[in-house]
């Protein structure tokens, strides 16, 4: 296999079942029918590995790769499931922080290529089965996956892991999940399962309520991480961690009750070495120092808020990246933006990238300081030349500025 063979089978699963809809192709598919079908051709490989479903609005992403590196401390061999990709399309599956072997990726996708009639899966869902299969492969003691989008009907729903958790909910997808809290709540409590603990670390009563009613519902054992008291620190720096760290600290409880050998000494190094563990960057990622560049993935209402509450924190001047995609509702965001930065809207590369003309009356209105450019690095390019050597830049917006910004730039 070359390096372009493998492009080639990547660029044919975007192809056959693309991300997100295009050109009148919807890639979410709610329900669990064609994964079954999936796993089943593939003989139920997700029957045969041990796994922890983590699920939420923010944050999942965070607490996926929080646990797995504790869980590496503690001298297991842990597969870890996210999505989306920053880079290149093998981050989504790695076992102890390395990235999906190539060469199973391609070989894989050939055998996609020959599946049944009946079956015609979602980009998600191919990924998922294949990361199912490669931890079966590969016999990691523990695979972390997290959810999709939404719960009761992504297609990693199909699993019965040891214990699940919900990070938060807050409003995202709502063209898919739902207009208000209460409905994408009732969305992602469908991952809760008969007999396994579900974990929240949401501090709404009213999701903790609906959460509490569904375990209720189906016998599971319910439990709040919000009440943990602790000082424990993670090299991932958003202030916003403290409130997966308290999940994490629950799942690993959980673990430990499943005679899961977890020392403390384990949790306060996993914590502290997740970005080595596992090779997770974008939250709140200081890209350099000189000057302070710092990129996050933050893309909702609730996610963007925390990441501008921590970067009011900094006296300097900013310089401001922002980009977003098409299904964003960004009226809302753009009232939070600091009045007194610089900004540089940008188009993400991908198809649905919405190039920031099309909110130009919207940036006008609230009198911002900006400028538009036709992609990420020409807003980088620019804010770099005009960002003195004590001042700040900061990009975000989206998973797919960050992508494009350390693609060009990491």
């Amino acid at each position: 296999m070359t390096p372009k063979d493998y492009q080639n089978a990547v660029d044919w699963l975007f192809v056959q079942a693309p991300n997100y809809q295009i050109d009148g192709q919807k890639a979410y598919k709610p329900g669990l029918d064609n994964i079954k079908k999936l796993c089943d051709f593939f003989g139920n490989p997700q029957d045969k590995i041990k796994t922890i479903h983590i699920g939420g609005t923010n944050g999942k992403g965070s607490t996926s790769n929080m646990l797995a590196s504790v869980l590496q401390e503690s001298g297991y061999r842990v597969g870890l499931y996210n999505s989306p990709h920053l880079i290149d399309f093998t981050e989504r599956i790695k076992i102890n922080g390395k990235n999906c072997d190539k060469q199973f990726v391609y070989d894989f996708i050939q055998k996609l290529k020959h599946l049944p009639e009946d079956i015609r899966p979602s980009f998600f869902e191919f990924t998922t089965i294949m990361a199912f299969e490669y931890f079966y492969q590969q016999k990691v003691d523990f695979a972390i996956i997290e959810v999709g989008l939404g719960g009761r009907l992504d297609s990693t729903n199909i699993i019965k892991p040891l214990v699940s958790a919900i990070t938060n909910v807050q409003l995202d997808h709502q063209n898919i999940l739902g207009n208000t809290i209460e409905e994408i709540a009732k969305e992602k409590v469908g991952i809760v399962k008969e007999n396994v603990k579900i974990i929240s670390g949401d501090e709404n009563p009213v999701v903790k309520e609906i959460i509490k009613q569904k375990a209720f519902e189906i016998n599971a054992d319910y439990i709040d991480a919000t009440g943990i008291k602790t000082d424990l620190v993670s090299d991932l720096k958003g202030n916003y961690q403290k409130k997966n760290i308290r999940v994490v600290l629950a799942l690993v409880n959980e673990l430990r009750n499943q005679a899961i050998n977890i020392s403390n000494d384990n949790v306060k190094s996993g914590l502290l070495n997740v970005q080595q563990n596992t090779n997770f960057i974008g939250r709140w990622f200081e890209f350099s120092k000189d000057p302070l560049t710092i990129c996050d993935t933050g893309h909702n209402h609730a996610g963007l808020e925390e990441v501008f509450k921590q970067l009011n924190e900094y006296s300097q001047k900013k310089h401001i990246i922002l980009g977003f995609v098409n299904d964003k509702k960004i009226d809302d965001v753009i009232p939070m933006l600091p009045s007194e930065a610089q900004f540089y809207f940008v188009k993400p590369s991908v198809g649905r990238g919405r190039h920031p003309e099309d909110y130009d009356d919207l940036l006008k209105k609230f009198k911002l300081n900006y400028k538009i450019f036709d992609s990420v690095q020409e807003g980088y390019v620019a804010a770099k030349q005009n960002c003195k050597k004590e001042e700040i830049i900061f990009i975000g917006g989206s998973n797919f500025v960050v992508g494009d910004f350390l693609e060009k730039n990491l």
